[in-house]
């Protein structure tokens, strides 16, 4: 549930939030500025807040709203091999198919949504003086939110602009200049690093030192600095602040709990709700039903997941063929044992978790592997059979773990939680395994659905200064 005290987002703040045409440069609607807004340090913990607001996104059916996070598992899981949607209908088959257009909303959506949330932080950035002593707490907090951000933007998008200030009309090539990726990294790697040094390990619905470690170690795995990862995945371990839950049910369903590393925190039937749980479920979901699993990863967890797979998925109770996902049921399920988090399922309160610890060990074990087929790593080892255990599963047999025995045990892991793409892409092997499940469905992938088009919204209102990525 919410975890943030929401009593500070006051009327005066959503001004400078709010997304008007260009959501990188909202239009004055009052003579209010935040030159002369900011003046004390509960003022800027209120913008601070209002950063993780507009991660969270906004539970509504209008187009017009920043969905952020909400919208997130159409650009990741469906574009895996994992889920798909249940009748193959709408803008959301494109997903699926890999036969995604430019002016795809959710696809706008999305990267609307988190340009609005670095919009947001640099609100905070630019008005740190009034944070007195809380300045470098603010400061550390903010960068986190602006380079996980960036860590999703870059991810998805490929070359995107680099907003690092507050801008103005007069800002017009910068709003729409795409910058390498390379520089994208840089200003994350800078971001997180100032991120662990002001941070500590208190929270766990706010940015935290185990927080930006973690997002700086999968950057520095998918840059082949393996030692550094290594070195931030043992900090992380080392800090004794987490550990895995004994049951794996409870990593869901005991919000807060000692696994969790960063979660979006929801609140039921309030403004703070979500509705992403219900859109899975045809059952209360507005939609036909998304996000159902694939026959793919269904068998990788009936043969692999142990005894995560029954807390995974489930049978559709209105046929026999179709599979849901189980990690976040609103409206619950007696026969798991999991109470429902909301009177009204497209109202829940199931937190988002981004960030577990499960994902650090298999991380380590990717640092440790450092680009390679196989390791016999003791340290490896370690991390990857805690994960298994956990699971009701044995210790790997032939104290040999390789690639694909770490991509399937993340795979198997961590399955919807929109990990599955990116794990592909960092560890090379998105081209071979999305062609090969493409084609066995009858869909075609190519390099050019690696990444997601600009949307061609921002285009138009860029004048052509903004370039469209190849294939689209």
């Amino acid at each position: 549930m919410r975890q943030i005290k929401n009593t500070l987002l006051i009327t005066l703040i959503a001004f400078f939030f709010s997304c008007e045409e260009n959501y990188l440069d909202p239009a004055p609607t009052s003579v209010l500025s935040s030159a002369n807004y900011f003046t004390t340090p509960a003022q800027v913990e209120t913008a601070v807040f209002n950063i993780y607001d507009g991660i969270q996104g906004v539970n509504s059916t209008s187009t017009n709203d920043n969905h952020a996070i909400q919208f997130e598992f159409y650009l990741t899981e469906m574009r895996s091999d994992n889920t798909r949607t249940k009748s193959s209908e709408g803008e959301s088959a494109q997903f699926e198919n890999y036969t995604i257009e430019s002016t795809n909303g959710i696809v706008a959506n999305y990267y609307q949504s988190f340009y609005n949330v670095i919009y947001r932080t640099n609100i905070v950035l630019e008005n740190l003086e009034a944070a007195g002593s809380m300045a470098a707490k603010f400061e550390a907090e903010a960068k986190f939110l602006r380079a996980y951000a960036y860590y999703n933007l870059v991810n998805l998008y490929g070359d995107i602009p680099l907003i690092t200030s507050v801008i103005t009309p007069q800002d017009y090539e910068t709003s729409y200049t795409r910058k390498p990726v390379s520089e994208i990294h840089q200003l994350i790697v800078s971001d997180l690093t100032t991120a662990i040094e002001g941070l500590d390990n208190s929270s766990r619905f706010r940015a935290s030192k185990a927080a930006a470690q973690t997002i700086l170690a999968k950057v520095h795995l998918s840059l082949g600095n393996y030692s550094d990862a290594q070195k931030l995945c043992e900090s992380i371990v080392g800090s004794g602040n987490y550990s895995l839950e004994s049951n794996f049910k409870d990593i869901f369903y005991n919000e807060g709990n000692g696994e969790i590393i960063f979660a979006v925190g929801y609140v039921p039937d309030s403004q703070e709700s979500q509705n992403f749980s219900a859109e899975w479920l045809n059952a209360v979901g507005r939609t036909s039903g998304v996000n159902y699993l694939t026959n793919d990863v269904k068998s990788a967890l009936d043969e692999m997941g142990g005894d995560r797979t029954m807390y995974s998925y489930r049978i559709d109770s209105g046929q026999n063929t179709q599979n849901q996902v189980v990690k976040y049921l609103p409206d619950g399920d007696s026969s798991l044992g999991i109470a429902a988090t909301s009177s009204d399922p497209t109202r829940a309160g199931n937190d988002w978790i981004v960030l577990r610890y499960a994902d650090v060990l298999l991380l380590h074990v990717e640092s440790i592997l450092a680009g390679s087929d196989s390791t016999s790593s003791s340290a490896a080892l370690t991390s990857f059979n805690t994960v298994r255990n956990r699971a009701g599963l044995a210790d790997d047999g032939d104290a040999v773990i390789t690639k694909q025995e770490l991509m399937d045990e993340r795979r198997v892991e961590l399955a919807f939680e929109n990990h599955r793409l990116f794990d592909l892409i960092r560890l090379g092997e998105a081209q071979n395994v999305l062609s090969a499940f493409a084609s066995s469905v009858g869909a075609s992938f190519t390099s050019s659905d690696l990444l997601l088009p600009i949307p061609q919204r921002e285009i138009n209102l860029s004048n052509g200064l903004l370039t469209q990525n190849p294939g689209y």
